[in-house]
């Protein structure tokens, strides 16, 4: 999934723990390189993270290298960068390493999920570093990073489910004059999410409340609705949701929360799911 077969991340608050937290809830491998003493703004990097530590103690050590193991470098901000980003980004280029960037401010959430994802997919990216401000600069980057990350999963997921829609009775033709396969029932999108989502994300989402649902079901929806048309004229599938929820005004993010929804309720309904730590 993600394409990925590592996340690099230095450790340090903010971007980059969000960066490791992600990669251990989702059981992707990760590693980075740290200062000596395993050093960081709020004391010592927990050793709950598994990561190499340099001999010496400078940040721009760690920095370069963190680079330099990378296929490419992914930069989250809210804003300019300054201090350790810009420096990975200067080193990126130094190094000739390919580096996106995006400023969270200017570009929405869910464009540069679309951007990240078509961005490890061209350049074949299969050790991504993730580098970012420091809490103490920036609260909310946290959140922002591994709500982005979890997006971006869930698309690269949807995404994988896309050939197997062959044979099937609807197209939607492109731009190209090719044509994409979507699905077009509630039915064959949770068969195609049945298929392809782990045995772990499945039980995670089993066991979600109502509550939980609704927000982590966000990202997922936002997949869902790129991936399977209805963002660009899968009018069936739309259809399809409105006739089962029986809800004549249905956009297409509604569809996409009611897949969410109704994949949970045949998740829970088989009973033996649990989660695997």
């Amino acid at each position: 999934m993600m394409r990925l077969k590592k996340i690099i991340s230095g450790a340090q608050t903010g971007a980059d723990r969000a960066a490791l937290d992600f990669a251990i809830e989702y059981e992707l491998p990760y590693g980075g390189w740290v200062p000596a003493g395993r050093k960081a703004e709020d004391g010592i990097i927990p050793d709950r993270y598994v990561l190499w530590e340099m001999k010496s103690g400078n940040y721009h050590d760690r920095t370069e290298q963190n680079v330099l193991d990378s296929d490419g470098t992914l930069i989250l901000s809210h804003g300019e960068l300054t201090g350790g980003s810009l420096l990975t980004r200067e080193l990126a280029e130094t190094h000739d390493k390919p580096c996106l960037y995006i400023d969270l401010n200017y570009t929405l959430a869910f464009d540069a999920a679309i951007d990240i994802n078509d961005w490890i997919s061209e350049h074949g990216i299969e050790n991504l570093n993730i580098a970012g401000p420091r809490a103490s600069k920036d609260p909310a980057i946290y959140q922002a990073v591994f709500k982005m990350l979890e997006t971006v999963f869930y698309i690269s997921i949807i995404s994988d489910a896309m050939p197997d829609f062959v044979n099937r009775p609807y197209e939607l033709g492109t731009a190209e004059g090719s044509a994409q396969i979507f699905p077009v029932s509630v039915k064959e999108a949770i068969d195609a999410l049945m298929e392809q989502l782990s045995p772990k994300i499945k039980a995670r989402i089993a066991s979600m409340q109502g509550d939980q649902l609704s927000e982590a079901g966000i990202s997922l929806g936002q997949g869902i609705r790129q991936q399977f048309g209805l963002n660009s004229g899968n009018q069936k599938l739309l259809e399809a949701c409105r006739l089962f929820s029986d809800k004549p005004n249905l956009d297409a993010d509604g569809a996409a929360m009611l897949i969410v929804r109704e994949l949970w309720r045949r998740l829970r309904q088989m009973g033996h799911l649990r989660v695997i730590k």
